[in-house]
Parts: C-alpha cells; sequence; structure tokens
C-alpha cells in the first residue's frame, strides 16, 4: 500500500477518525476505511499542540504533486460529510485522502487508486493546517 513514511497524527483526529472507521466498515466503503485504519496503526501520535506545522491532518490544505503526472493539486483534507470534491475538500476516506494524512512536506506515499494502479503523491506545501493556526476546534 504505501512506502512506510513516517506519518504524524494529533490524538483529537485520531479519536475522530477511529469514529469515522467504524461509520464505513461493512458499507460499501469498508476497503477504503480499512486502508485508513492501517495507516493509523502505524502513525505516531501527538497533541495538537505538538504536531510540526508541515504535517497534514484533518481540515488541512495540502499541495501535492502526481508524480507520474506532474501535476499538482491544492485541496483540503475533511471529513466525509464535508467532502466535496468540486470545492476541493477531499474526503479522509477517499484513496487520496487516506495517503495524504499525516505526511510531512517533501515526503512522497505510493498509494493505490481505483483502476487497479498505483500512484505517487509528493506533499509540496501545507498553506494551512489548523493546529498551527491555533483552530484546534475544527
Amino acid at each position: 500500500m504505501s512506502k512506510q513514511q513516517h506519518i504524524i497524527v494529533t490524538e483529537t483526529d485520531l479519536e475522530r477518525l477511529q469514529r469515522v472507521i467504524e461509520q464505513h466498515s461493512g458499507g460499501r466503503n469498508a476497503e477504503l476505511a480499512e486502508m485508513l485504519e492501517q495507516e493509523l496503526a502505524r502513525a505516531e501520535v501527538k497533541s495538537a499542540q505538538d504536531v510540526p506545522p508541515d504535517v497534514v491532518t484533518m481540515n488541512s490544505t495540502v499541495v501535492f504533486e502526481d508524480e507520474e503526472t506532474g501535476s499538482i493539486r491544492r485541496v483540503t483534507l475533511c471529513y466525509p460529510q464535508d467532502a466535496r470534491s468540486d470545492e476541493g475538500r477531499i474526503s479522509i476516506i477517499a484513496p487520496i485522502g487516506s495517503a495524504l494524512l499525516g505526511l510531512s512536506v517533501g515526503q512522497s506515499i505510493k498509494w493505490p487508486v481505483p483502476g487497479g494502479r498505483t500512484r505517487t503523491l509528493r506533499i509540496v506545501a501545507v498553506p494551512y493546517q489548523p493546529e498551527a493556526a491555533g483552530d484546534f476546534h475544527l
């Protein structure tokens, strides 16, 4: 699945994401929920105040590059109920959402996407991270 990069998740995100996994286990997104669960199992968990500002956390805006195509995208990582792909709001349950969580600027990850392909995504920037901005309530 991934290239086993070091990832960081906040305690709050971990707690909330465990609920998301429970809600999607057994449903049509069960496989995606399982992929997210595997990522969380290997994450280093930190308090919101201790997470570095260049780490992708929930509700972060992230700029990433698809290393195969060179295309660059800017998205906000959100919970499933807030996802709006036309607004660049990508669900944590979407394959790319799970791939981005916990990575920091400069890291790359190989991740399976629909159609049996694998993409390598590299974090270019994290222009907004709630924890760095002091927005601990999001």
